[in-house]
């Protein structure tokens, strides 16, 4: 369970939902929860969860280990901020930032050489969909990965299906819809099928987590704005554990 905090968030409100969360999910789960809040915050948010079961993540990183890229920040910055997970490809880099297929990978070996764990987001725009090019695109976002590192990293590696045509619009993907694409990606990593974890990523809510989570090759989900309300986030993380 990956809370995507994105760019929202202060030092006093930060506090008051981290304390919540930490509050709320006491004692041992099987789920895993990890925060990935802005950078500014992740000293911050480091220091709240210090002693908890909740990991920390961030929400993007630099393909660069090092250099004059201003503005740029590094995998090994992230790691000794104790950044366990890294999101990359997200749909909004791509689309905002204008991120292509192969600097996504290019970010996945260097969250990787940083000993931490990329969670790889792949996903379809709503004109894709309509034109049943959806898997089409999902393979070519795949490949431009297992090409540049091959596949046998995957098994350090998180995946996270995002309909962008589901990402914050209050629509979700069917139950069908999403256990498809999900298969889909399941075979497309051969023999590793069984030991990547899936995500689902696409305006989850407490009331819809369960249908989800039931469906066989979805492992968990990547949550934007429920992960801004500790009710909301701590009721899908205990739909998934």
């Amino acid at each position: 369970m990956v809370g995507n905090w994105k760019m929202n968030g202060n030092l006093r409100e930060n506090a008051e939902l981290l304390a919540k969360v930490v509050a709320g999910w006491q004692g041992e789960h099987s789920a895993e929860v990890v925060i990935c809040p802005p950078f500014p915050y992740l000293m911050h948010a480091n220091s709240v969860l210090s002693g908890s079961t909740i990991l920390l993540g961030a929400q993007t990183v630099s393909e660069h280990d090092s250099g004059a890229y201003t503005g740029e920040v590094s995998g090994s910055m992230l790691a000794d901020l104790d950044c366990k997970f890294v999101i990359i490809g997200h749909n909004e880099r791509r689309r905002m930032r204008s991120e292509t297929d192969e600097q996504v990978a290019h970010q996945f070996a260097a969250v990787q050489r940083a000993g931490l764990i990329p969670i790889l987001c792949v996903g379809e725009s709503l004109q894709d969909r309509e034109q049943g090019r959806h898997l089409e695109t999902i393979s070519r976002q795949l490949s431009a990965v297992f090409a540049y590192t091959g596949k046998a990293v995957f098994k350090h590696a998180v995946l996270a299906y995002e309909p962008v045509w589901a990402v914050g619009t209050g629509k979700t993907a069917t139950p069908e819809q999403a256990e498809e694409v999900h298969r889909f990606m399941r075979a497309q990593l051969e023999e590793l099928a069984s030991e990547v974890r899936i995500l689902y990523g696409g305006s989850v809510k407490a009331h819809n987590a369960q249908q989800l989570f039931a469906l066989p090759d979805i492992d968990g989900a990547l949550l934007g704005g429920a992960s801004l309300d500790a009710d909301e986030f701590l009721a899908i993380c205990k739909a998934a554990d």
